[in-house]
This record gives C-alpha cells, structure tokens and sequence, in this order.
C-alpha cells in the first residue's frame, strides 16, 4: 500500500511541473525502440567508411548529400529537400614541415596545415622559430624581433577545466589569430600547438581567420609532444623551421544542406534537430559531426516507427559547412526568415557520440525552467544537467532570431583527444552511447512538441 501511495504521489508531482506517467512510458519505448533497433549505429558506419571525411566543396561531401536525402527517406520522412548553398572550397594538397637544429640535420615533424589556410604555393619557405607561450608575451615583443621569423604559440590545453569545451574555447583563439598575429610584425608562417586535451602527437587542424589588408600567411599546426620537444630544443639553440604546403583556398561553388520533416497534424510550426553534415579532410568525421548526423535522423525514425502522432512540424537539417564557413546555418536562418517560417525550438547534436549527460538550453528562463521542470524524466538515462547556456553553431542564427535552441551535452572528456584528427573514426564511437544520446533528444523533441 505504501508503495502504491507513493508511486501515486509521485505521479501527481510530475504532472503539476508539465510531466505524467504517460511520459515516463513514451520515455521508456522511445529508449527501448532505439537502444534495440536504432539504425544510428550503423548508418555511422556506412557514412564513414564509404563516404569518409567529408569537407565542404569536396566530391565526398556531394556523395555525403545523397547519402543523407536517401536515409531521411528511408526514416519515413514525409517531405526531402536540398536547401543551396554557396560554400567556401578550401583543399589540403601535400605539405611538410621540417626543422633544423646546430647539428644541420633537416628532420620532419608530424603536422596539419589550419583550415582555410593559405599554403607556400608549393615552394620552401624557412627562418628561425622564436616562441611565445602567451597572448600577453607575444603583444611584448617589438615588431623587429618577429620580422622574417617563424612564431610557434606554444600554449596548452588547459588541464584545470572539467568541462573540457572550457579548455577548448580558452585555447581556440590561438589557432583562429595566430596567422594574423604573425604576418602584422612581418613573420613568415605560424606554428601553433594543438587544440588537445590530450598528450600525444597527434596534429589536429581546424578554422583560423584572417584579417583585412593583412598579408595572408600560412598557419600550422603540431601535436602535443612535439610541441614539447620543440620547446625543449629552442631553450639551448637555434632552430630553423622549413614549410612547403600546397593549401589554400580555390573560389566558392554551389552545394546543399538536406532537410527532411514530418508534418505536424495540429500546425505547421517548426521543430529542428541537426547536426552538420560535413567535416574536416582528415579522419573519418565520426564524432564531428556524423554522430550527430545519425542522431538527429534517428529522432524522426522513431517518431515514425512508434506512430507518435507529431502536433508540430518535426524538422532534421543536415547543414553544409559547418567547419570553415557555417553558411549552411546561415542560409537556413535566412530561408526561415524570408519564409516567415515560425519555429518553436532548435537543437543540434554537436559535440561528440558519447554518453549523453545534459542538454544546454540558451532561452528565456520561463522556457528553461519549463525544461528543467521535466529532469527527473531524464535522469533514468543518465541525463541530469540542464545548466548549460549555450547551442551549436549552425542553429545560432535562429537563435538571433529568438527562437529557443539547445545542445545535446554528452561527455567530453574524450571528445578534444581526437577532435578534428586523423583519429576521428567510427571506431571511437560506441554503439550504446551513440544511441543513448539519440533517445535523450528524442524524449526531448518529443516533451517540447506535447507541451509547446
């Protein structure tokens, strides 16, 4: 009886904050349905190791667009399309860095040229390292000292910070500024440490920035233990740096986001969940972003296959460019507006395919509180942190637009050891995990479209 009492009480408590016990047991068949028939799994797989990385511009991203258009068709969506898109074509081409020390031995260094990164136009171009471990250090030095040099910011990942995408931000502005940086006291390339939360040597790239009427030099960038090395060598000698790469940018060209939806049957208010559909050139674009991919079209499958009767639109977008440009999100936003489209939430899966552990809500605080009001939901699926204010890149332009948008917060103390590396494979992802994190924003989508 006392059980009985309390399971009612329980209940009851639910439904005065916008939950009932007919959503504990959507929760548990949206979680049952996809933990044992998901096809996120192994869509990863066919994404990655018969497309493979997938940067914007590329054939293998143009393969990528029908790869998506058929699997939301296959999930049940009602409606495809291919939203154009004009995107940046940046291509890698060979390159190599080597480096010279007192014993005049050239030795090579494992290396990434940094996206959208103008090359040497295939030819050599060399002069001594200096270092800086700094922002502040590297404003100090005179314009003299820096003149026909190559500048190596050598700055770490920052331990400290449990949350790791702390570390990242902290660290990021080096790899964005470094160019530029360089190239206004008239050094010849940048050599950066990598974005790692890891100690090996492995290069990861990713997007730097340049600066109007400054001269567009090239960016690099190396592991972590060479990075140390590097830094060992230069406290007792000179050391000449050498750098031939072929990258750089080559126009813009037409290409596609994929959309595909399920129409609502009270409105047509818009829903999105998504994730980017591109990568970068190295790796397999497993965790960034083909989980995310996989996750969001798992949303709409489940709806489809559960026969949840959907009030509003329930939208995914596959966006292009993420990675060095966002004009995929920056379209969608644009498109939505001239449309007068009203949407009602965003979410994007873009922080890895591992274990969920919150969603990070950027909106007002009655909406939040309204999510929030619903946790103890979550928390059998070990999503417990709603904290967060923050949401993925490709869905911030809806965000200017004040629509409420979220992320999927999974664990990321992994995430930033392969991030944007040749080690983002569809090895790393685990089957379970991958799939935990798309019944969490299917429970999601599926509370914002009942109570929205």
């Amino acid at each position: 009886m006392k059980k009985i009492i309390g399971t009612s009480l329980l209940f009851l408590g639910m439904a005065a904050f916008g939950q009932s016990k007919e959503d504990s047991v959507q929760f548990s068949k949206i979680s049952t349905e996809i933990l044992n028939n998901g096809k996120g799994y192994t869509d990863l797989k066919d994404l990655t190791k018969n497309i493979g990385h997938r940067l914007s511009g590329s054939p293998a991203y143009e393969k990528s667009v029908k790869w998506a258009e058929q699997k939301l068709r296959e999930a049940g969506a009602d409606k495809v399309w291919l939203q154009e898109v004009m995107v940046p074509v940046w291509t890698r081409g060979k390159e190599s860095l080597q480096i010279k020390t007192t014993d005049g031995k050239w030795k090579n260094l494992k290396m990434l040229s940094l996206g959208n990164s103008e090359g040497t136009g295939g030819k050599d171009v060399s002069g001594e390292i200096i270092i800086v471990k700094s922002m502040e250090e590297y404003d100090k030095l005179p314009a003299d000292q820096v003149k026909d040099k190559i500048v190596f910011f050598n700055y770490p990942f920052s331990q400290s910070f449990v949350e790791t995408f702390r570390g990242y931000s902290d660290a990021a502005k080096y790899r964005v500024t470094a160019a530029a940086l360089t190239a206004k006291k008239g050094g010849k390339f940048a050599i950066i440490r990598s974005l790692s939360s890891a100690f090996d040597d492995v290069p990861h790239t990713g997007a730097m920035r340049y600066e109007d009427k400054i001269s567009k030099i090239p960016a690099v960038a190396i592991g972590a233990t060479t990075a140390d090395e590097l830094e060992a060598l230069l406290k007792t000698q000179k050391v000449t740096a050498k750098l031939n790469s072929n990258c750089g940018m080559k126009g813009e060209k037409l290409s596609h986001s994929v959309i595909g939806e399920i129409t609502g049957k009270k409105d047509q208010s818009v829903i999105v969940v998504g994730g980017h559909l591109d990568s970068w050139d190295v790796g397999e674009g497993a965790h960034d972003d083909g989980a995310g991919i996989v996750q969001s079209i798992e949303v709409l499958r489940t709806f489809k296959k559960l026969g949840i009767k959907n009030n509003h639109t329930i939208r995914v977008v596959c966006f292009a460019n993420e990675e060095n440009g966002v004009k995929g999100g920056i379209q969608y936003g644009k498109t939505a507006k001239e449309k007068n489209e009203k949407h009602l939430f965003a979410i994007e899966s873009d922080a890895g395919g591992f274990a969920p552990r919150g969603i990070s809500l950027e909106m007002d605080d009655e909406k939040r509180n309204r999510i929030k009001s619903w946790a103890g939901l979550f928390l059998p699926y070990g999503v417990y942190n709603f904290e967060g204010k923050y949401s993925g890149t490709d869905i911030y332009p809806l965000h200017d637009m004040g629509v409420p948008t979220a992320e999927l917060v999974p664990d990321s103390q992994r995430y930033f050891d392969i991030h944007h590396t040749e080690e983002d494979t569809f090895e790393k992802v685990n089957r379970r995990e991958l799939l935990l994190g798309a019944t969490a924003m299917t429970q999601l989508i599926y509370m914002i479209d009942k109570n929205w």
